[in-house]
């Protein structure tokens, strides 16, 4: 059963409170080095993400995706891993003695059919509608260019390519396999996501306000007793029960939630029957569960296990209901400090116009393990993480979304529609030169 999308970053919305963004912004002086540098890692990360999307790979199936991030490293001279967590692929290139700088990004497609008409589109029923490949072909250019400027730097990078973050469960196999006793444990793990925001921004949230929310997947099994549909008298519908349990799901939020709380839930699938003159003896629901805070993710949890539990004993069903948690993610806060560090560096990079604000919003990420909230699994405290959101919107279609009157436009495409398309050609090189950026400052950090 494919589990609800979980990734749905805020669109900045059309208007005049969109952020104002144009290619003649001045950069400051330093950052047209590094961008230029970017520039030389850009072919062989155009050609890899050009190769990605059009092959995706749906959760715990990304091995071909795997093999080519891995070759990619590897053409870099870092020794690499296969197999972490399942399809998970590691690069590390020691670099003499100094702090540990980890970075991150996504292996996973979603399976769903892509609508962009691209000439590189999807060739099967996956797609990449979230942006992963760009997060891996910004990592493996970003990789390659640190490699070229080992110079600048001393330590170890680290370098991760996760399976199953769409699942939310691709992270935690990774940890449990070892991932930190076998790779040493990070001085910080840093990633990045792209967001429907204009090429050439990042976006970072202020202190104290999670970047996603937590969040939890369950799958739902209603009981009933199959019959004819001529004699329902005779057998317990489990389609009646499961449509009352949808609708009455719907107060968690509009009557079990405080206003100032912010809690979504989606049911996702509901899957019943084979035939329309058969009652099932079964119906089978996805749910997600959206929260600002671990708290509010818990009492929704809680009231949908309630509503569940009612609405089956008020069908009469043979048996209690089957809910079951199948993954879960803390909400994701970025260590403040380490934060501040990098969105000190995006601005020297790119200037102070282009790196704006995130409010945070109701996506939800395994992210959150590799720091504190996974301290139960891989036993390591006070792991620095940073995350932040990039732009992947060309410059006219930003300014046609944003524009008054007859001349504007429908907002860009969001993650997880059919129709997201980044725009590789703006986007992919300050991707690589926004965590090389962010990388080189962490490791001077130290």
């Amino acid at each position: 059963m494919n589990p609800p999308s979980h990734h749905a970053p805020v669109p900045a919305r059309a208007g005049h409170n969109a952020p104002v963004v144009t290619d003649r912004d001045p950069l400051p002086p330093g950052a047209q080095d590094l961008l230029t540098r970017a520039g030389d890692v850009l072919r062989p990360a155009l050609s890899l993400y050009l190769d990605l999307h059009a092959h995706p790979e749906p959760s715990g199936r990304e091995a071909r995706t795997a093999d080519r991030f891995g070759r990619r490293l590897a053409a870099a001279a870092f020794e690499i891993t296969h197999g972490v967590g399942g399809h998970g692929v590691v690069g590390v290139l020691r670099n003499g003695d100094g702090p540990r700088v980890w970075l991150r990004a996504e292996l996973d497609a979603l399976p769903m059919r892509e609508r962009t008409g691209l000439p590189y589109a999807s060739r099967n029923d996956a797609m990449h509608a979230c942006g992963h490949d760009l997060h891996l072909a910004a990592a493996a250019g970003a990789a390659d260019l640190l490699a070229r400027l080992s110079d600048r730097w001393r330590g170890t990078l680290v370098v991760v390519g996760q399976p199953a973050e769409e699942t939310l469960s691709g992270a935690e196999a990774m940890l449990r396999d070892g991932l930190y006793e076998r790779f040493g444990s990070p001085g910080v793990v840093l990633a990045q996501h792209a967001a429907p925001l204009p090429s050439g921004t990042v976006a970072h949230a202020a202190r104290q306000v999670p970047m996603a929310a937590a969040g939890a997947v369950l799958d739902v099994v209603l009981h009933g007793q199959g019959g004819h549909a001529a004699t329902p008298h005779l057998a317990v519908d489990p389609v009646v029960a499961a449509a009352a349990v949808v609708t009455r799901l719907q107060n968690v939020v509009a009557r079990e939630t405080a206003p100032a709380d912010q809690v979504t839930l989606t049911v996702g699938t509901l899957r019943a029957g084979t035939a329309a003159n058969v009652i099932p003896d079964r119906a089978e629901l996805g749910i997600g569960v959206r929260a600002s805070s671990e708290a509010s993710l818990d009492r929704a949890l809680t009231a949908v296990r309630r509503i569940v539990l009612a609405e089956s004993a008020a069908a009469g069903a043979p048996r209690e209901p089957e809910v079951t948690v199948t993954s879960r993610s803390a909400a994701l806060r970025c260590d403040p400090h380490t934060t501040d560090s990098i969105r000190r560096a995006h601005t020297g990079l790119l200037g102070p116009g282009r790196v704006l604000p995130w409010p945070g919003s109701m996506a939800t990420e395994d992210f959150p393990l590799f720091g504190d909230a996974g301290a139960g699994v891989h036993g390591q405290h006070g792991v620095p993480l940073v995350y932040w959101m990039l732009g992947v919107v060309g410059a006219d279609e930003w300014r046609r979304a944003t524009a008054d009157g007859p001349d504007a436009s429908p907002p860009p495409a969001p993650n997880h529609s059919p129709h997201f398309a980044p725009h590789i050609g703006s986007a992919l090189r300050p991707a690589i030169a926004a965590l090389t950026s962010a990388a080189l400052d962490q490791f001077a950090a130290t």
